[in-house]
């Protein structure tokens, strides 16, 4: 049982309860029609998510080639796919089976489309035709050529039982195709750049299309001619007509008129009028963002907006207040450069990516707010004592101060900035807040100096980012980049860590020197006060983690285990464990007294970048380069309760079997020792009925009750009691039993039967070497019996 000292119990096992893993990672996005359910394909695979509370519903497994496009058919029962391996697949939405599987073009499928009855589905491809296919039977119904290049957009329309396609492509041309006629009934010419966006108003008279040439063009459909041209000043990537009458910004009368809305380079919706070309509403940019909208799907049940970015986040905006953010899903999250608990009650968790947004996400439910501010990627973050502000460092040389209210009920006032630190001349590598209260921040940069801020005079209740806090002063730290920089808890010192393989300690009021703790071969990484004593833990490039005084600057300990850089080192159980994480992707949990590593952590393919425990520590998070966040819940005393239920069990069990013993239950006490999986006590068994044969017994075991028993095991008791016959059957003391019972099997079995047992040419390839030396070892004694009745009778 794990040693306790004091109240704190050591924690000897950790389990991964969460694990947040990439949701999108290019390419088509959809939601299915009852507005319940995200479609995204991540790599070769689609997966299915519900959009309330983040439980994945279905994965389909892909072909290993890329996934190209993907449509659901209105109805929801089927989805569609395609990837680079040219294959259409049609699936069962319900169940995620494969209903029909076919090559459809001689190059890659780009568009999809179903037609409002689910019964076909278009396909543009970059083999420049277009091709409708029957999705119950999986037949091609129409094969359309005639554009000059890729095939960029596809609108089915319906009309008075008059079925026509619409199809646009790269050659700048957009061309109706008649489905009962099977031929192109008209060449739209306008647009001089690739086709990106074409849909029919809601009484088919007008078609709308958008082009990367930053044009809508609205088309009369019945005579084929071009009405308007509207200028949109952007490269459009996708548009859609809303449904008639939409209320906009709350208005107080419903907009008479048809709206349609584009996005594309400008990373921003717009909503036009298609009479005037008027712009009705544009959506408030969000703040240095370079993102681009490559789709918008449009939710006519929750009158929503939901963009899909180049930097793979899916934000959704509410056409009725005035396309507002109301939700946001971060897709694919990319290295996990640092995290941090944040809230009162740490619901939730701040995560730096390989971005300049800061993604904080809800434990508890499938709820992220994506904090837009810096213009460059965030590298390091961390938060005050009472997890409502946080501090994040950039390479755009600043640091900002956050506040947190993750219960507020307004969704723009969760997180606001209270002030950036401007002052160093190189990318920020490491901040850290006052651990008491909120009087000052550090920041260490790879210009080599720390700053100390005076935050004695932020305000916490208003957002203002034109507040800037004064630096009282800046040292020159290091001789490297500065790694790491941590506050002691009693705000007095703070240390940090170099790649010039020193680790340094200051007094927090004058930045005075205080001391160096020398030893590390290479860079350290890390570098945190433990909480209750007066040390540091500090971990390094040379696979090492030391703990040194902060008073005496020496190194009281080593730990070595790690294979490679030890990135992260944190104390746990009031500072009597230590939590460690590297580039070799393991985590490892260390007892400080003993020195000794307790428990490995294995759920990263890559380095593991960030690690931070809860207040209560009960759950610590990790983050690497393999885009993954794994929840790592302290299981010790469940693990606890269960060895000690599984002990008590065991010695259950063994009175039973004794008693069975007792009773000559040979029946039960075979099936209890091979549940037990005691095969020496079953051994003896059999050895004991084999020796105590009766006279005149002709059963195999010596007792007509045991072959009974043999006949009623099942495979996977007979596959159990061959491996116990193998092991026996190499020990000539024991290979009488061996053979005995191995003989009780075969002739109760057929070879049909034994086949079908899991490993047999394996257990088979043990036993006959054995076997067979065995029967020479009796032929060889056989031999001699004979010499022995030739001297007896050569004797009389």
């Amino acid at each position: 049982m794990p040693e306790a000292i004091g109240k704190n119990q050591l924690k000897s096992s950790f389990k991964p309860t969460q694990t947040i893993r990439p949701l999108y990672t290019g390419g088509k996005v959809d939601i299915s029609p009852d507005e319940n359910l995200l479609i995204t394909t991540v790599g070769d695979s689609i997966e299915v998510t519900d959009l309330h509370n983040g439980n994945k519903v279905l994965h389909l497994s892909g072909d290993t080639e890329l996934i190209t496009t993907f449509a659901v058919t209105p109805d929801g029962n089927h989805i569609v796919t395609s990837s680079r391996s040219l294959v259409i697949k049609i699936w069962d939405f319900k169940t995620g089976q494969i209903k029909k599987s076919f090559k459809a073009h001689e190059a890659p499928i780009i568009v999809m489309d179903i037609d409002p009855t689910s019964s076909l589905v278009a396909t543009g491809s970059a083999d420049s035709t277009v091709k409708v296919w029957d999705i119950e039977g999986g037949f091609c119904t129409h094969n359309f050529r005639g554009h000059g290049g890729i095939i960029s957009a596809l609108k089915f329309h319906l009309e008075n039982n008059q079925w026509t396609l619409i199809s646009g492509a790269d050659d700048c041309n957009i061309r109706v195709w008649d489905l009962q006629d099977r031929k192109c009934v008209a060449v739209l010419k306008s647009h001089v750049s690739i086709i990106r966006g074409l849909d029919m108003s809601s009484d088919g008279r007008f078609l709308i299309s958008g082009s990367r040439d930053k044009v809508v063009n609205i088309w009369d459909f019945d005579k084929k001619i071009l009405l308007k041209t509207f200028p949109i000043f952007e490269t459009i990537e996708t548009l859609g007509v809303l449904r008639p009458n939409t209320k906009i910004n709350n208005m107080d009368e419903e907009f008479e008129g048809e709206l349609f809305y584009t996005g594309g380079d400008k990373g921003i919706i717009r909503i036009w009028d298609i009479q005037t070309g008027k712009l009705i509403q544009t959506q408030e940019p969000e703040k240095n963002t370079k993102h681009i909208i490559s789709d918008i799907i449009y939710l006519r049940k929750g009158n929503v907006l939901t963009t899909v970015t180049s930097d793979q986040n899916i934000l959704f905006y509410q056409i009725t207040s005035g396309l507002k953010r109301v939700k946001q899903i971060v897709g694919y999250n990319d290295e996990i450069i640092d995290l941090a608990y944040v809230g009162k009650d740490e619901t939730h968790l701040a995560i730096a990516t390989n971005t300049e947004q800061i993604n904080l996400y809800n434990i508890k439910s499938f709820d992220f707010n994506i904090i837009y501010g810096h213009t460059d990627i965030v590298i390091c973050l961390d938060k005050s004592y009472d997890g409502t502000v946080l501090i994040s460092g950039s390479k755009d040389h600043t640091a900002r101060i956050w506040s947190i209210d993750v219960d507020n009920e307004n969704f723009d006032n969760r997180v606001n900035c209270l002030s950036i630190c401007i002052g160093h001349t190189a990318a920020i590598g490491t901040v850290a807040l006052s651990k008491k209260s909120l009087k000052f921040c550090l920041t260490g940069s790879q210009d080599r100096t720390i700053k100390y801020w005076d935050l004695s005079h932020l305000d916490r209740s208003k957002s203002d980012e034109s507040f800037r806090p004064k630096a009282l002063y800046t040292n020159k730290a290091h001789d490297k980049d500065i790694n790491s920089i941590a506050v002691a808890p009693n705000d007095k010192i703070f240390a940090t860590g170099s790649q010039d393989k020193t680790v340094k300690i200051w007094s927090v009021d004058d930045g005075k020197l205080l001391g160096i703790c020398s030893g590390h071969k290479r860079g350290v990484w890390s570098v945190q006060f433990s909480p209750v004593d007066q040390t540091i833990v500090t971990s390094s490039g040379d696979k090492t983690i030391k703990i040194w005084s902060t008073t005496d600057f020496s190194c009281l300990k080593t730990f070595e285990g790690h294979t490679n850089t030890v990135l992260k080192a944190l104390f746990l159980t009031s500072g009597t464990q230590l939590m460690s994480c590297g580039s070799d992707g393991l985590l490892k949990l260390w007892t400080i007294k003993s020195n000794e590593c307790i428990a490995t952590l294995d759920n990263h393919t890559e380095k593991i970048w960030a690690l931070t425990a809860r207040k209560d520590e009960n759950v610590v998070a990790s983050g690497g380069a393999d885009s993954l966040i794994n929840l790592w819940e302290d299981c010790t005393t469940e693990e606890m309760e269960k060895r000690v239920k599984e002990e008590e069990e065991q010695i259950l069990k063994e009175q039973d079997l004794a008693n069975y013993l007792l009773k000559k239950d040979y029946k039960n006490a075979i099936t209890l020792a091979m549940s037990l999986n005691q095969p020496f006590r079953l051994l003896n068994l059999f050895k004991e009925i084999l020796d105590n044969r009766a006279e005149g017994d002709t059963s195999i075991t010596g007792s007509e009750s045991i072959d009974k028993i043999i006949t009623t095991l099942s495979k996977e008791d007979i596959e159990q009691m061959l491996k116990y016959i193998r092991d026996w059957n190499t020990n000539a003391k024991n290979f009488r039993t061996a053979q005995t019972i191995l003989n009780a099997i075969l002739k109760t079995f057929s070879s049909e039967e034994l086949l079908e047992i899991n490993g047999i040419k394996e257990l088979l390839d043990g036993l006959l070497p054995y076997t067979e030396r065995h029967y020479q070892r009796l032929d060889r004694m056989i031999t001699d019996s004979f010499l022995v009745d030739y001297t007896l009778h050569s004797m009389n």
